[in-house]
């Protein structure tokens, strides 16, 4: 076996060692001494489980059957409140056709409105029967204001009143207004 050891020859590759064991990444292929066994393995025994006892199912509990029925509860509102919430959608939305064929006819309306009263045959009609009649110059001023404008402010005695004759005065008002 000292012999077989010592035969071991190594490669070097400029300075570098290789693993003598090492022949790449090649199957080994069986030579005539070499003979392809499989490896038996030795028999396992499964471990013994140890017997657990079961418990028997109980009865349901009365506080989930109510959880239960809370759930399915809250469920059928969110359904509900959702096909209420459709239905007024489509309410809105015919309302806002109907408000739009409303502000159409308004403005129809308004002008229609607008064409029966004609001003100028209103002004003409006043004015022949001396019911309305047109300024005279001597009638019309014209003001400048192009002048800066200022304000003076008179600070009344009253206003310097203290507090507690304010508030008195207060107690006083409402005193009288519930008389």
């Amino acid at each position: 076996m000292a012999e077989a050891a010592r035969k071991i020859r190594y490669s070097s590759y400029g300075n570098l060692a290789y693993d003598p064991h090492y022949e790449g990444n090649a199957v080994r292929v069986p030579g005539g001494s070499e003979v392809a066994r499989p490896r038996v393995l030795p028999r396992e025994r499964a471990a013994a489980r140890p017997r657990v006892q079961v418990r028997e199912a109980g009865q349901v509990s009365l506080f989930a059957v109510a959880g239960a029925i809370a759930v399915a509860f809250f469920a059928a509102l969110v359904l509900f409140s959702y096909a209420q919430l459709t239905t007024l959608s489509n309410d809105v939305v015919a309302l806002r056709g109907e408000y739009a064929a409303l502000k159409t006819e308004e403005s129809r309306l308004l002008a229609q409105y607008e064409l029966a009263f004609d001003l100028n045959s209103i002004e003409s009609s006043v004015t022949a029967d001396g019911r309305m009649v047109k300024p005279q110059e001597s009638q019309i001023f014209y003001m400048d204001l192009s002048g800066s404008d200022s304000v003076v402010v008179y600070e009344d005695e009253s206003a310097t009143a203290t507090l507690a004759e304010t508030i008195g005065d207060l107690f006083h008002k409402a005193t009288s207004y519930f008389r």
